[in-house]
């Protein structure tokens, strides 16, 4: 069963502001040799590019696919390029009002807050092999054998989510249940506190569902740590555009064109690594987009009365 709410032209998500500080692991990547010459280049403002990115997996390998990602961007703009995975969703939304990234990549949701509570602006997000913007979509599984036949059968039961203010993994869910008249407290919530462990309550029998979106079960399945035949998909929803890459409003325009540049013109292998974790492979290069193309988000935002308070 799918949850209709996104048009193909733009396609929908979820995503965090709770306030609280910006953590988590963080690399910094330079021109060849290490560094990068700042000096007056007007493309490296205060001498280094402060990067975020949303915790939509584990940290320890989200950093080094990015550091590729960093490093192709750095030479473009002959300037050092600091990635830092933050804690939560909010504290990225909260990093950027504050001036403390430069650039940020939300989820489609968190892109909603970023834009209402910090201005983030949209630059471009990750295309197909046939240069379309690329999307995913949430999911809620079952073992195999469960008696959940669908989505109306979760009634009283168990249900992994990932973390709280997630697009895929926790408001997405919520909305096809609330469209087949099920309320939050009709069953039981538990917030894992990321896809990959949602995942995993589901698969060692911790609960009866899991939201698992097609992200994370490319990435479990080619790691070979999921095995689909032992399990049922009983509800998806409609596409889901991905995750924009973002600029703080304050940028110097010519900052704002420059990076934009850079990113349109990275080689499809410099973000062949982040595009696996995001089901994009094989990659194509990064495509402008808009706000245009995440309004049914903003839409998703008030039709679940969500605000930073939620989440």
């Amino acid at each position: 069963m799918k949850t209709k709410l996104f048009t193909s032209s733009a396609l929908a998500i979820a995503a965090a502001l709770a306030l609280s500080a910006c953590g988590g692991a963080a690399n910094s990547a330079g021109t060849p040799g290490g560094t990068a010459s700042a000096g007056s280049n007007a493309n490296c403002p205060g001498g280094e590019i402060k990067f975020g990115i949303e915790p939509y997996e584990d940290p320890a390998k989200l950093t080094p696919a990015y550091d590729v990602l960093a490093a192709a961007l750095s030479k473009k703009l002959n300037c050092p390029v600091k990635v830092q995975v933050v804690e939560d969703y909010s504290a990225e939304v909260l990093a950027m009002r504050n001036g403390k990234l430069d650039l940020g990549e939300f989820g489609p949701l968190g892109f909603v807050f970023a834009s209402q509570k910090a201005g983030a602006e949209p630059l471009v997000s990750f295309a197909t092999a046939e240069k379309k913007l690329s999307s995913y979509s949430a999911g809620i599984w079952v073992a195999k054998d469960s008696p959940i036949k669908k989505i109306e059968d979760l009634k009283g039961k168990s249900l992994a989510l990932g973390s709280v203010g997630s697009t895929s993994g926790d408001v997405l869910p919520r909305f096809g249940l609330r469209g087949v008249g099920i309320a939050d407290s009709d069953l039981k919530m538990d917030y894992t506190g990321g896809h990959p462990e949602a995942l995993l309550a589901l698969k060692n029998g911790k609960v009866d569902a899991a939201e698992i979106n097609t992200q994370t079960l490319a990435t479990a399945t080619a790691a070979g740590t999921f095995k689909q035949d032992d399990f049922r998909r009983i509800w998806a929803s409609d596409p889901i555009p991905n995750d924009p890459i973002t600029v703080r409003p304050d940028a110097d325009p010519a900052f704002k064109k420059a990076v934009k540049d850079a990113f349109l013109n990275l080689d499809p292998a410099d973000v062949a690594k982040v595009g696996a974790f995001l089901d994009v492979t094989p990659p194509g290069p990064m495509i402008e987009v808009t706000k245009d193309n995440y309004q049914p988000l903003f839409d998703l935002a008030k039709i679940m009365n969500l605000t930073e308070k939620n989440l």
